[in-house]
This record gives C-alpha cells, sequence and structure tokens, in this order.
C-alpha cells in the first residue's frame, strides 16, 4: 500500500490531524484494534479552554504548577493560545458541549484556580472522538483500516518511509507513505493495572529506541488516584477528576477524609497510598454525598450506572477506590510542529512529549494538547511536503517479528528503568 500521510492510531490525534490535511492527499490511518477503542473514547472530565484573557495567567501558572515547573514554557502557552480554536473546529465537527442557550457551562477539576472545562456529561472523550471519527469516514481521501499493528518502521537515509504491520490473521505487509505520524496513544497496556485499554503497549516507543528516534522524559507516568476497585481482569474504571471538581471527599476505613481532593493528581494519589499502607488496605473510599442525586445523575450518568452495575449505589453509599496507571506524560520527542527527530516522521498525542505537562499533567489538558499539536503536524507536513520513490521491496520474514511483543515490552520498561534513575 501506498500513500501520501500514514497515520497510526486513531484517537482524538490521528483523527484531527487526518481532518486537518487536505482532501487531495491520500491518507491510510491504521489501527491496531477496532477504531472505537481508543483510550481518547474513555476520557470523562472534560477539555479546558481558554475563557477569556483575563484567564490566561491562571490557566498558564495552574498547568506549570501541576507539571512541577518541568514543563515547555512555549508549548503551554501554544496549547492555551489554540484552545479557542481548536473548540470551535470541534463545535463544527458536531461535537456537543454542556451549555445554556449559545453559552458555554463551565466545570473545574483538581488543581485548577477556576472553571475552565468544558464537558459533555462524563463521556466528553466519546463525544469528541466519535464525532471526529465520523467526520473520518466521509472523507473520501480518507482510507482507515481496523486491526492493522505496526510492528516496525521503514527507514532509510535517516528518512521513514513508511511501516511494516500484520492485519488480525497475521497476513504482514508495507505501507510506504511520504509522512508517517505516530499516534499510538499510551503505555497502559505494560502495567498490571491501568486504566488504559490493554492493547496500548508502547509500540512507537520500542520502535523509537530500535532506530534512536530521540525520547523524552519517559519515566513521567501518572497514576490517577481514583479508580473504581475491582478483583476483577482488564482495565480499571475511571472515576473523573470532576467528581472530586463537583465536591466528592475522600475518606479512609474510619470515614474521616485525609487529603485536599483538589491537590494535583500525583499529590492525591500519593496520599491515597500512604493512607492504605497505614491502614493495610486495598483501597480508600470516595464519596460522592456532597454532590445532589439530581446532579449525579445529570452530570455524570455513566460513573452511577456503572458503579450500579458493580453494585454501588453512589447516591447512598461510598464507593471503593484505587490509584492506577492512567496518562503517559512523557514520550517520543518532538518539537512544536510535532517534529520528531528522524525526517519525515512526526509523532502526536500521548505517545509524543512536547513539554506541555511537565512532571505531571493537568486535569483535562490531554485532549487539548492532543488536538492542539495534531493540528500543528499537519499544518508543518503541508510546509515541508514532498513526495519520495516509494520502490523499495520490502521483504516480510515473521520470523524476524516472532517474538515481537515481548521483546518491545522488555525493552521499553528497562528504558523507562533506566530514565527514572538518571532522574534521581
Amino acid at each position: 500500500m501506498k500513500a501520501d500521510i500514514l497515520i497510526v492510531g486513531c484517537g482524538v490525534a490521528g483523527l484531527y490531524c487526518a481532518l486537518n490535511l487536505p482532501t487531495d492527499k491520500n491518507i491510510i490511518i491504521v489501527t491496531k484494534d477496532e477504531a472505537r477503542k481508543s483510550d481518547s473514547f474513555l476520557a470523562q472530565g472534560g477539555i479546558c479552554v481558554l475563557r477569556d484573557e483575563d484567564d490566561y495567567e491562571s490557566f498558564y501558572n495552574d498547568t506549570m504548577k501541576a507539571g512541577h515547573y518541568e514543563n515547555d514554557p512555549e508549548s503551554v502557552d501554544i496549547m492555551i493560545r489554540s484552545s479557542k480554536e481548536v473548540i470551535n473546529d470541534l463545535v463544527a465537527f458536531g461535537v456537543s458541549f454542556e451549555g445554556n442557550g449559545e453559552e458555554f457551562t463551565y466545570t473545574r477539576e483538581g488543581a485548577h484556580s477556576r472553571p475552565r472545562i468544558l464537558f459533555h456529561e462524563d463521556e466528553t472523550g466519546k463525544e469528541i472522538t466519535s464525532n471526529l471519527l465520523k467526520a473520518v469516514l466521509d472523507r473520501k481521501n480518507i482510507t482507515l483500516i481496523e486491526n492493522y499493528t505496526m510492528v516496525d518502521l521503514i527507514c532509510e537515509n535517516g528518512e521513514c518511509h513508511g511501516i511494516i504491520g500484520h492485519s488480525s490473521d497475521g497476513e504482514y505487509s508495507a505501507i510506504y507513505s511520504n509522512f508517517t505520524v505516530l499516534a499510538t496513544g499510551g503505555i497502559g497496556g505494560l502495567f498490571e493495572h491501568s486504566t488504559n485499554y490493554r492493547h496500548l503497549t508502547a509500540d512507537a516507543l520500542a520502535l523509537a529506541l530500535k532506530y534512536g528516534i530521540k525520547l523524552r522524559n519517559i519515566d513521567y507516568i501518572q497514576i490517577h488516584p481514583t479508580t473504581l476497585y475491582t478483583e476483577k481482569d482488564g482495565r480499571e474504571f475511571l472515576i473523573s477528576e470532576s467528581v472530586r471538581g463537583e465536591g466528592a471527599v475522600l475518606l479512609n476505613s474510619k470515614g474521616e477524609r485525609f487529603v485536599n481532593e483538589l491537590l494535583p493528581r500525583d499529590v492525591v494519589a500519593n496520599a491515597i497510598f500512604a493512607e492504605m499502607k497505614k491502614e493495610g488496605s486495598k483501597h480508600v473510599w470516595l464519596s460522592l454525598a456532597p454532590i445532589s442525586e439530581k446532579e449525579i445523575k445529570a452530570h455524570f450518568p455513566n460513573i452511577y450506572q456503572h458503579c450500579l452495575d458493580e453494585g454501588y449505589d453512589v447516591t447512598k453509599e461510598p464507593i471503593p477506590v484505587v490509584p492506577s496507571q492512567h496518562y503517559f506524560m512523557g514520550g517520543i520527542d518532538v518539537d512544536k510542529h510535532s517534529k520528531t527527530s528522524m525526517h519525515r516522521l512526526y509523532a502526536a498525542g500521548e505517545t509524543s512529549c512536547n513539554g506541555v505537562h511537565g512532571k505531571n499533567r493537568l486535569a483535562s489538558n490531554s485532549l487539548l494538547e492532543s488536538l492542539v499539536f495534531a493540528k500543528r503536524a499537519a499544518h508543518y507536513i503541508l510546509e515541508e511536503y514532498s513526495e519520495i520513490k516509494m520502490d523499495k521491496e520490502i521483504y516480510m520474514d515473521k520470523e524476524k517479528y516472532k517474538n515481537y511483543k515481548e521483546e518491545y515490552k522488555k525493552a521499553v520498561l528497562a528504558a523507562i528503568e533506566r530514565e527514572k534513575q538518571s532522574h534521581e
């Protein structure tokens, strides 16, 4: 197969990047699983936006403080300044945010100094991603291939010329491209407990390691403080930051509050771990008692129903919660245009690192950051656009990739540990 631009991954970053490319370009999007099984669909809380100029300083400071001031100031500025444009684009694609007439309704989450988060019930990611996916499927110049796993990059003379991958039946093939965008999402599949889909196993990072593509802060891995505790296998169900933003409180086994719930995620998660260790418990409790039943069912219907299905009525009782791996602040190092250290190769979304998040992500900045820098990738690709000869024959040696899953996982985990030790 051949493409003008190849995008690996179909979360908000991959989809929005494709939609910002012109219709005269042949675009192929591949995704490892079904199109709807990206972490972007799972985002509950919302998406940040700069409400007005008076909000800029506090938005900037909130982001920097949450990131322990290790954020890249220019990247943070770009994200904030681009937020209104992105929201306008989303509304044009059919995304519906909570509002009263023409006025948006804003909510607040942990570590935000004021309400600046737009939302759609407690399924904001699903609302945004499903509308972007619909728009992509309507574009005749975009081909979406599901259940296609990238196993290698096609590299020549320091340039990326596409990928090698296989379909669900194990058939290997090459996809040549003039430009490639890696938007493969998070790394939760590497961990025993995570809110991520299990098939997100840091494949792009493994290939970056293989080809010497620069990485950045890959040990900066965020733990979400509140996921529903369960003994079942699979990914953990996230209890959105917005729940605490609206007043929910954390309690120990004695029913005592032990932390300020609106502190940054890493601080709250560490406080929970400390309380669990002190009590010798497997979880703590989250009480939604300060929130009215009407507000719970209106703002958090998905959380309410999921907890009910698990045997907990959040309008009447606290629920057991535990921290889980949630978000990846590090990744493939990119510049302000989402360009990697390899020519013709870009990265956007959670698999990339442009410095916005620093050491710790501010709640609801993830969707915004992914969209802003995915659009910048699309625009810069067009500025750099040129075609390459794509007549190189690739020998598909299945034996070469026989154990790639185990090898890639081992390589990424080892690299994370090395980075962690270097920071220490």
